[in-house]
């Protein structure tokens, strides 16, 4: 799997609810470990683990079934939810182009009797994923629901180093994700929530901020570029939380 493969992706995912609930071959679930155990991660500090789940595995507050599941397990510090949401986005990426529907659940966690702790990480995020008698691509872009690329951006000259990143799957598309700056550094923040929103909504915007690191780092990849992070705290946007700057630099 190319990085472009990765990055032609972006532009006809999307999230599938209906599975067909017969197991995938043991061949794919094989390829599908093999690409998930070479997946980079945003932080290299940080202590991860990946597991497949049944459909009995899984408890979901939303009626929403799959033949299997991939969870991830992490360490809690620093950015860790960011840090799932880059991993796992990669393998979202994966399932699309190679056929296979999958879909976000923030919602599902493993059912009673499966372990929520995996050689002392704690259980994160899971992608539900399998066949489909659904649509599993759009046909183009303006199938997707999203806001315009003046209302998360104010970087001159980025319509299309950020177009890629504006397509991200986000928990019910709240797309809280705001970038500024410059071509060289850009700013990733993410919009402040009131105490209601928080409650349902803080821990997955961290994660949907890591989906959209990920889109960043291939459109950058694609331009012939590289980045770099720096998670230390600076200034955002009045009414964003700063969560990262990424600088952009030639190969």
């Amino acid at each position: 799997m190319t990085n472009s493969q990765l990055y032609n992706a972006i532009f006809h995912r999307r999230s599938i609810r209906k599975y067909d609930m017969t197991p995938l071959p043991v061949d794919t679930i094989e390829k599908l470990q093999e690409y998930t155990y070479n997946v980079k991660p945003l932080d290299e500090g940080i202590r991860y683990e990946i597991d497949y789940l049944g459909s009995a595995d899984v408890k979901n507050l939303l009626p929403i079934k799959a033949p299997h599941y991939i969870c991830l397990y992490s360490e809690k510090k620093g950015n860790y939810l960011m840090n799932a949401g880059f991993l796992l986005q990669q393998i979202d990426l994966y399932l699309s182009y190679n056929n296979l529907a999958s879909c976000w659940l923030g919602m599902a966690k493993p059912a009673k009797g499966v372990p929520m702790l995996i050689n002392g990480l704690e259980f994160v995020i899971m992608l539900a994923f399998g066949n489909t008698t659904e649509t599993i691509h759009r046909v183009d872009t303006s199938e997707f629901k999203r806001k315009n690329l003046s209302e998360i951006s104010n970087v001159a000259g980025a319509e299309a180093l950020l177009e890629p990143v504006r397509f991200a799957p986000s928990a019910s598309n709240t797309q809280t994700w705001f970038f500024s700056g410059d071509l060289d550094v850009i700013t990733v923040s993410r919009k402040k929530l009131n105490l209601l929103k928080a409650q349902v909504y803080e821990k997955m915007n961290q994660i949907d901020i890591g989906i959209a690191l990920f889109h960043l780092w291939l459109s950058v990849d694609h331009q012939g570029k590289k980045v770099s992070y720096n998670f230390d705290q600076d200034i955002a946007p009045n009414g964003y939380e700063f969560m990262a700057k990424v600088k952009i630099s030639k190969k």
